[in-house]
């Protein structure tokens, strides 16, 4: 037959103007600017007023350069959650926020300083902060954009900044909050010092790298040792990595069990190290064993029983004992003798046995010093260098100084000379603490300073009852410490994932007291007056009333400026205050966010639903806003905290300029859009750290262009549909309602992730969501589904029954899905829903979850389509190699018999598979061979009743003659 008719004009084909090519770089701009046209936020809160609450405060950046690919991920992962949220039907407010004092910025202003050649601390007080300030606001302004440009939603013209007025008073109200409840004080103690940055630091600023230090072993003489006099005149030897702590020795430090030998060396000389490290001392050194009859110097040491009281002497037999210092003949500070004091810090895993004590320098120092009476001598400055009138090296340093601590250094060359180094080595290879802002070493520094205390019993401290978490926390007598509220509150939090609970408990069970002074200038000061003589700050809530509205009026500036004598009132005399001018640890006022942002918004008993930020919080924000809550209210500020972990690069590397291997989402999102980025992360498992680079987002590309195809298909086959063409469950043939069934459990699956209340150990797991939407829409719908159905949309009649079941299906999954997909994907969501109900004051983001009937639910139906699925894979694959040879050119052509009986029903097997002709129970195995049949000129299916290719099938004739 030669002049076939043309039949495609009759064939339904999907009709929409939904473009399969994305352009997302270029669409996503317009959709957001129409969603801030038509104030979509604050069209969604009205819309949401009065429903259910569901608050995700938001952890505060640093406003202080371009985003980065961590905050792309982290607001975006937020973002999902707020929306999902919302698509619950939810009141889900998001208000972003920055926290804009601390070193973070005054190191960048600084550095502006330091390029001019000018000194920073010659800048008045007033004109610095102000710049602090509107280097401050200016990246709070571009980072806005960046947010917002990632199809981040939330109150972009009213976020919390830590450094408005209103912000400031709140932050010192919460200080004074402290001060009122007796949790402050100020002492003296070792805390992680940057000499380059001149001020303390708080944990969560502190990264540790592997350095190579000098370690030097120095001898320190016996004078006194009542307890065993024959010590007198031998050397206690110390070893150390920090050669710079030896000016500021006071004592050393042994321990009680620890057995340590008595033995003369080749250099003359008698020495006291523990016996189980005399070995690794004498390799350092040098040094070979000897006695006094000059038996031979290579004498094992377990023949020399001469100078051994019961072959060692036990490390209480030091008690009492003095030595001095190797520097002793500099007189004053050096010539006083150092006490041996007994340490149950000291060990036998490294060194000698023997530890300098230097209480300036380290917590075990200071606290077993302060225990005898020896207190900090405050010799090293600020900037690490010995303050000038020091008696030995005054004025010089940095002690961070690779040179000055080298073995050829000013220390190890006073100490050669003086005969107290005995072994000097730079090849000590350690994990050191360093500043994560400058990267320079830190030091353990005493310096005075504030602390909220951690182990201190409160009276009068607001806590929960019986972990109830009351709305109004009760006051006790006699409370807790903060350690053991802070504890309790992380007992009665959930934490995503669950195993992120150790991490937080353990850093709160071994924190020290959180040191919250620095010595800077940008920032809420700690507003405090100190009585002169007796020394302890003032407590009296007048005060504290005038100190808090006198920020409100003027920021933290205000207190800089202040009359000071207006705001102690005329009860007081200035002249007998010293007035504190340190500032609050940024981690305070990030801490402190939860008052003036969520109670301050929502009212005093609101507590956030959910914090989300990096695992490196824990020792961060998330514990900075525990201890502050819990020392003001007695709980947590949160409900819930999620972790994530860290982007990093395509090879699982951290992401550095000097590798070359940063992935700039700004980059990404002019490249490819942000939805493409926002796959990303809905993908990955965040919960442990994720990798990015052009490979990872080829394959969130290849996602999102799957799902974005079958929206296309969707709206094409429903260009048309009505609600008058809706066609009731009951009368819907079995695939239809096999496909509500599969619907209802990812429904199911989905919503498990979304809602607490459905109580699923998978909560917050999006990527566990987005791969149960990604497989559906692939596997089930465009894989099957469709392509099963795809001849009933295209040939059967408008009116015929099953299509119109079909299609009431796709309207269902339309919707379902189109929801489903808006809070990983808004931007196309957004395009999808206006290619379908055009509509400038609506928007997919107004929607809420899908309906979806339970009752959809056919564990029968699944469990029987699920072997009908099996059994046409297994004829696809059979059909393939003969479509490889070109025997057939597509399973259309193909006739299969099979000796395996598909419990099929009523279902048309050849439909389902897509072939010719199933002949079930025939022969072993799947056979294919090509079929006989004719192929239908309009449907293109091979069909008894087709005579001859191109004629039309009863079906086709039918539907042309209606």
């Amino acid at each position: 037959m030669t002049d076939q008719p043309d039949y495609k004009s009759t064939v339904f084909l999907p009709v929409t103007d939904f473009p399969m090519k994305a352009g997302l770089a270029q669409k996503e701009p317009a959709i957001l600017a129409r969603w801030e046209a038509m104030d979509l936020y604050g069209k969604l809160r009205e819309r949401r007023k009065g429903r259910t609450r569901f608050i995700l405060h938001d952890g505060p950046p640093y406003a202080n350069g371009d985003i980065h690919m961590g905050h792309a991920m982290n607001k975006v992962l937020k973002d999902i959650i707020v929306r999902s949220q919302s698509l619950l039907g939810k009141d889900a407010p998001y208000v972003p926020g920055w926290d804009c004092h601390g070193l973070p910025i005054e190191w960048k202003i600084e550095e502006e300083y330091r390029k001019k050649k000018q000194n920073k601390d010659e800048v008045p007080a007033q004109e610095f902060r102000a710049q602090c300030r509107a280097y401050a606001d200016k990246w709070v302004g571009v980072q806005k954009e960046q947010f917002k440009r990632l199809g981040v939603m939330g109150d972009w013209d009213d976020p919390y900044l830590t450094m408005k007025f209103d912000a400031e008073a709140t932050i010192v109200g919460e200080l004074l909050k402290f001060a009122e409840s007796g949790q402050l004080y100020r002492g003296a103690k070792p805390v992680m010092w940057s000499p380059v940055e001149k001020t303390a630091l708080a944990e969560a600023e502190v990264e540790y790298e592997d350095i190579v230090s000098t370690q030097i072993d120095v001898a320190f003489e016996i004078v006194e040792a009542p307890n065993a006099p024959e010590l007198v005149g031998a050397h206690a030897v110390i070893w150390t990595t920090t050669p710079w702590t030896i000016p500021v020795n006071q004592a050393l430090a042994y321990g009680e069990t620890i057995a340590y030998s008595h033995f003369l060396a080749s250099d003359d000389r008698r020495y006291v190290v523990a016996f189980d490290l005399v070995d690794a001392f004498l390799a350092r050194t040098g040094l070979k064993l000897a006695d006094f009859e000059n038996t031979p110097a290579d004498i094992a040491i377990e023949d020399l029983t001469h100078f051994e009281l019961d072959n060692s002497y036990i490390g209480s037999k030091l008690a009492g004992a003095v030595a001095r210092h190797p520097m002793h003949a500099l007189g004053r500070f050096f010539a006083k003798p150092r006490p041996f004091l007994a340490g149950d810090f000291v060990t036998t895993d490294a060194g000698t046995g023997l530890v300098h004590m230097a209480p300036d320098h380290g917590e075990d120092d200071f606290a077993l010093c302060k225990a005898h009476g020896i207190n900090p001598v405050f010799a090293v400055e600020g900037d690490g260098k010995y303050r000038e009138d020091w008696l030995w090296l005054g004025g010089q340093g940095s002690v961070i100084n690779a040179k000055f601590v080298s073995k050829d250094g000013p220390i190890c060359t006073d100490l050669r000379e003086a005969g107290g180094l005995l072994a000097a080595s730079d090849d000590f290879r350690h994990s050191y603490p360093h500043s994560w802002r400058s990267k320079a070493k830190i030091i353990f520094r005493c310096t005075p300073q504030w602390f909220i205390p951690m182990d201190k019993p409160q009276d009068g401290v607001p806590v929960d009852v019986d972990g109830s978490f009351l709305p109004t926390p009760v006051i006790v007598g006699n409370g807790p410490t903060l350690r053991d509220v802070a504890l309790d509150a992380i007992a009665h939090t959930r934490w995503v994932p669950e195993r992120s609970t150790n991490r937080i408990r353990s850093m709160v069970e071994g924190r020290p007291d959180w040191v919250i002074s620095r010595q800077r200038a940008w920032g809420v000061p700690i507003a405090l007056y100190v009585h002169r003589k007796s020394g302890e700050y003032l407590v009296d809530k007048a005060v504290n009333e005038r100190i808090i509205q006198a920020f409100k009026q003027g920021g933290a500036d205000a207190w800089f400026g202040a009359d000071h004598q207006a705001l102690l009132g005329p009860d007081y005399d200035l002249a007998d205050y010293e007035v504190v001018n340190d500032i609050l640890d940024v981690w305070f006022d990030s801490g402190s966010t939860h008052a003036f942002t969520v109670e301050a918004r929502y009212g005093d008993d609101v507590r956030a639903d959910l914090y989300l930020e990096g695992s490196d919080q824990h020792r961060g924000w998330f514990q900075s806003s525990l201890l502050e809550s819990c020392g003001t209210r007695g709980r947590a500020p949160y409900d819930a905290v999620l972790t994530h972990g860290f982007a990093l690069d395509g090879q699982g590397r951290k992401m550095s300029k000097s590798l070359g291997n940063v992935v700039d989402p700004l980059k990404v999102i002019a490249e490819s859009g942000s939805d493409i980025l926002r796959v990303w992360v809905a993908s990955t498992d965040y919960f442990d750290d994720v990798r990015i680079g052009k490979e990872v987002l080829a394959g969130s590309s290849d996602a999102y262009r799957k799902l974005r195809n079958t929206f296309r298909y969707l709206l094409g086959a429903l260009s048309d549909f009505s609600e008058e063409e809706k066609l009731p469950v009951s009368q819907m043939p079995e695939l239809e309602r096999y496909m509500l069934h599969l619907l209802a459990e990812l429904d199911a699956e989905l919503r498990g992730v979304v809602d607490k209340a459905a109580d699923s150990e998978n909560w917050l797991e999006f990527s566990r969501y987005t791969r149960a939407l990604m497989d559906f829409a692939n596997s089930d719908l465009s894989a099957f589904f469709f392509d099963i159905r795809k001849d009933c949309l295209y040939c059967d009649a408008k009116s015929d029954p099953r299509r119109r079941a079909y299609r009431t299906v796709l309207d269902t999954l339309f919707h379902a899905l189109v929801r489903y997909a808006a809070p990983i994907i808004p931007f196309t969501a957004e395009e999808v829903w206006q290619s379908r109900f055009p509509n400038e004051e609506e928007s997919v983001h107004f929607l809420e979850w899908p309906e979806v009937d339970r009752h959809w639910v056919n564990h029968g139906l699944g469990e029987k389509w699920a072997e009908i699925r099996d059994q046409r894979d297994q004829v696809n694959e059979a059909i393939e190699p003969l479509r490889r040879e070109k025997i057939v050119r597509s399973s259309l052509e193909a006739d299969v018999a099979m000796g395996e009986l598909v419990p099929v029903g009523d279902v048309d097997f050849a439909e389902v598979a897509i072939v010719a002709r199933v002949e079930m129970g025939v022969g072993d195995g799947i056979i294919v061979k090509p079929s006989q049949w004719h192929k239908c000129g309009r449907c293109w299916r091979l069909l008894p009743e087709v005579k001859e290719d191109g004629a039309l099938c009863d079906r086709c004739d039918e539907v042309l003659k209606a």
